[in-house]
């Protein structure tokens, strides 16, 4: 079976030069920009159709704007494995985040199909229109859609400009009123993986081309509001001030130093914003973000608790005011411990590691979404110093064919298992 199989070299010579066809279709001249239903998204939403359909796969862009492909089993409608990943980008992005899963999908569709290899489940392919969520308030909202969790009120949210994200969606050739449909029911669907850059440093340090995710993490963030008081940088005395900007700063150290008290636990304050923001004034007021992530809920909200805490006894030491306002909270998402297995059967048979590295992911994905419709999970690829959302996102040919092997020959234990 496997001798008909490309090789990792020959797939990650075809995925490269996949991406270079799909990565030209860019909002922005000179940057790749293509945000959920702009006309850069409907092209290559149309691409990644054609791509599908030279791979074997009937395919149609759905009501919401995503790309499915279909490559039927031995019963018509029967249940499906399904690879997917997102083919939006933020503003300016790299050419891997996401685009990668998606060509992957499509390759090990064309090998299975070259191979004459018959499954004895459905392949679907699916290609996700709004992951990235950067044009509208939404979350996940094209693989929502698939999982049955879609929140209707998200086509009354507008973008910069104005458009509302349903008459965006109808511009763009979608219908409003068939997302509902798109909702997979129980069982239709019995694995999703993904394929996704790492978009951190780990698999790089440690010299490994490929990783399992063993969890998407829980996320909270808040914006942050210390109100100081005012004064000339040159008459208040230092014991009198009441400096927003000092304050803060611990406040930012405090962030810091607790999320490194738990192990794989981040904090970030990733905004930072000074008022009057003058040479000569002591600074009245600061606002700033804090975002703190964790693969487990529980030491996530004890995490929580700490910063709130300590924040409360900075701002009464220092006699500023504080103001925390939640905005976005998610819980830690498990990846399914037997397709980790998988995963990991499929790693071992490309040669490279009998033990792959399993890690968390920091970052969201759709696998986030359909975990709540299937038992799925994620293959990270290692990719140049972690660096993502950004045109510097840099990988190699080679580790993108020993993902797509492995993602390939995971798919085929899946077959093994269900034969």
């Amino acid at each position: 079976m496997a001798a008909s199989l490309p090789s990792a070299a020959v797939l990650g010579a075809r995925a490269f030069a996949a991406l270079e066809g799909l990565n030209r279709f860019s909002d922005e001249p000179g940057k790749l920009t293509r945000l959920y239903l702009s006309p850069a998204h409907r092209q290559a939403a149309e691409w990644t159709k054609g791509a599908m359909e030279v791979a074997g796969l009937t395919a149609f862009i759905d009501a919401a704007g995503s790309v499915q492909g279909r490559r039927e089993g031995p019963v018509p409608g029967g249940p499906s494995v399904m690879i997917g990943s997102h083919i939006d980008t933020v503003k300016d992005g790299g050419r891997f985040d996401g685009n990668l899963g998606v060509v992957a999908g499509i390759l090990v569709a064309q090998a299975l199909r070259d191979a004459g290899i018959v499954l004895p489940f459905a392949l679907e392919v699916v290609a996700f229109g709004d992951e990235e969520n950067v044009r509208f308030p939404t979350h996940l909202s094209t693989s929502g859609a698939l999982a049955g969790d879609y929140d209707p009120a998200w086509l009354e949210a507008r973008d910069a400009e104005g458009v509302r994200l349903s008459d965006a969606l109808l511009a763009f050739g979608g219908d409003p009123s068939g997302i509902a449909a798109l909702a997979r029911k129980r069982g239709s669907v019995t694995a999703y993986l993904e394929l996704h850059i790492e978009q951190g440093p780990v698999l790089e340090v440690e010299n490994e081309p490929v990783g399992i995710v063993t969890a998407i993490n829980a996320q909270r963030k808040a914006r942050i509001h210390v109100a100081g008081e005012a004064g000339h940088a040159g008459t208040v005395p230092m014991a009198l001030r009441k400096d927003a900007l000092t304050a803060s700063a611990e406040m930012a150290l405090a962030v810091e130093a607790i999320a490194s008290a738990y192990e794989q636990a981040v904090g970030t304050v990733g905004v930072f914003q000074v008022n009057p923001g003058a040479t000569n004034v002591v600074p009245g007021s600061v606002a700033f973000t804090i975002d703190i992530r964790c693969p487990r809920n529980e030491p996530l909200a004890v995490m929580a608790a700490a910063i709130e805490a300590r924040f409360g006894e900075i701002a009464q030491r220092r006699g500023v005011g504080l103001t925390i306002t939640p905005y976005a909270k998610a819980d830690a998402v498990p990846m399914d411990p037997a397709l980790q297995d998988a995963l990991s059967l499929g790693i071992a048979r490309t040669g490279v590691n009998p033990a792959p590295r399993r890690l968390p992911s920091g970052a969201g994905h759709d696998a986030m979404a359909m975990a709540a419709l299937c038992p799925s999970a994620m293959l990270f690829v290692r990719n140049e110093k972690g660096i993502s959302h950004s045109p510097l996102e840099a990988m190699t040919e080679a580790d993108a064919g020993i993902a797509i092997r492995a993602l390939l020959e995971t798919v085929l234990e899946l077959a093994r298992r269900e034969g």
